[in-house]
């Protein structure tokens, strides 16, 4: 791990699972209950179990995109870096 990533602590962790459980948890439940056939409660949770899937592979998607670009940025700052450095050497030189 990055020293200079922060981490989110134990106790944040156990509250986003916990609150996602029980979101998901309400609205299975809210689904179940409704008067409606079985079908349209089947096409409803299905609906619902979409929407969370590409929730999930959004913000992975969006994680992934943020990392390559930090990735990218430090690259870049080596190069200009390493660049400075030769500049410099060459002016100490002459």
């Amino acid at each position: 791990m990055n020293p200079t990533t922060p981490s989110h602590s134990p106790a944040w962790v156990t509250f986003t699972y916990a609150s996602f459980a029980a979101s998901a948890f309400m609205v299975g439940m809210g689904i179940f209950f409704l008067p409606l056939d079985l079908s349209i409660k089947g096409y409803l949770a299905m609906g619902f179990l979409m929407l969370v899937q590409s929730c999930i592979t959004m913000t992975k998607t969006m994680r992934d995109n943020h990392e390559s670009g930090r990735l990218v940025n430090r690259i870049e700052d080596a190069k200009a870096e390493r660049l400075l450095m030769e500049v410099e050497r060459g002016t100490r030189a002459a």
